[in-house]
């Protein structure tokens, strides 16, 4: 290899990383944007000054209720919530190689919500009560797929169509508890199912935010073996990557996100989904670096984004779910036509 050769590659990697670091930090700079603007913008428009105050613990008349009790919770879980959901489906992608790995897909959400259901419509518990529902269920169908799935290893193929199998059993299950519930349940139940951040509170920041803390860098300080796993289990295990290990923690780190996020806001439709194809299509496809990241920033901005649209860009005030469902289902179609064509890699 020429000396020409050598000096060109490692241009590439300096030009890749700075791409890199560049996207994270606009990424980052627009959730910032995205958050204040959140705060100020509503049926009463409150000015940065008023907002930095209430944050700061002044009592500022009708801001310290309007922005400290309803908009600002609700921001923070917007974010915290993102961020779950983007780290948490670009690991799987990540993990099985695929874009249709996404927890939407393969069942874990659909077995958080079928919990949820019957914990409200059923046990008719309060909302402590059908969170740990919700996060048991998502940990159990992930346990499931994951067992059902294991012959010689995980296939991702194989994963993929177990947990679209019994995704379809479990939404057949919680369209059966919705039939028979009574009529202040049922509103109760959609509200959740449709993935909500209205009426969120500090309990569910709370939640959110320990899940995060605690789950969050494990998972990346797997980045570099999955990084490592994508070019195949032979090939990982060949420079030194412990592949059972890794993926055991990266599904359960995974999972354990889903379930926690999706216990405080409900199943918010494709941001897991969209999250990593978006950052993968941004940062190149041979940046440097793992995607978690970037994937987690990405899902923070389309919840926030998802969830200001849905409350003030239409007629009518719509759950942050409908909206990213509405944007997320053109995608799934292209994405499995894509995948078809090109053997399905991010």
């Amino acid at each position: 290899m020429s000396i020409s050769t050598v000096e060109s590659a490692a241009r590439d990697r300096v030009l890749r990383a700075r791409r890199r670091r560049g996207v994270i930090g606009v990424l980052a700079a627009l959730i910032v944007l995205m958050f204040a603007v959140s705060l100020m913008v509503g049926q009463t428009f409150y000015p940065p000054g008023d907002v930095a105050r209430v944050i700061l613990g002044q009592d500022v008349p009708g801001a310290s209720f309007t922005v400290g009790r309803l908009r600002l919770p609700r921001a923070v879980l917007a974010v915290l919530a993102g961020l779950c959901f983007g780290l948490a489906g670009v690991t799987f992608q990540t993990l099985l190689r695929n874009p249709l790995a996404s927890p939407d897909i393969i069942g874990i959400s659909a077995g958080a919500s079928a919990a949820a259901t019957f914990a409200i419509v059923t046990l008719s518990l309060d909302d402590a009560g059908v969170a740990a529902f919700a996060v048991v269920a998502g940990l159990l169908v992930a346990v499931v797929v994951y067992v059902l799935s294991f012959k010689n290893g995980v296939s991702g193929t194989r994963l993929i169509l177990i947990g679209i199998g019994i995704a379809a059993m479990l939404d057949s299950i919680t369209s059966y508890i919705l039939d028979q519930a009574a009529g202040w349940d049922l509103q109760e139940a959609m509200r959740w199912l449709t993935g909500s951040l209205n009426g969120a509170g500090w309990d569910n920041v709370v939640l959110v935010c320990v899940a995060l803390l605690v789950i969050g860098p494990v998972l990346l300080s797997q980045s570099t073996p999955l990084s490592m796993i994508q070019l195949g289990d032979d090939t990982a295990s060949a420079l030194g990557v412990r592949v059972d290990l890794v993926r055991f923690v990266a599904v359960i780190g995974a999972v354990g996100l889903i379930a926690f996020a999706t216990a405080a806001t409900g199943p918010i439709a494709f941001v897991a989904f969209l999250s990593g194809p978006i950052a993968a299509r941004i940062i190149g496809r041979n940046g440097n670096g793992s995607l978690l990241v970037p994937a987690a920033l990405v899902g923070a901005l389309l919840v926030l984004v998802a969830d200001f649209c849905g409350q003030f860009a239409f007629g009518t005030r719509y759950p942050v779910g409908v909206v990213t469902g509405v944007l997320g289902a053109p995608y799934l179609v292209y994405l499995i036509i894509r995948t078809n064509r090109t053997g399905g890699s991010l």
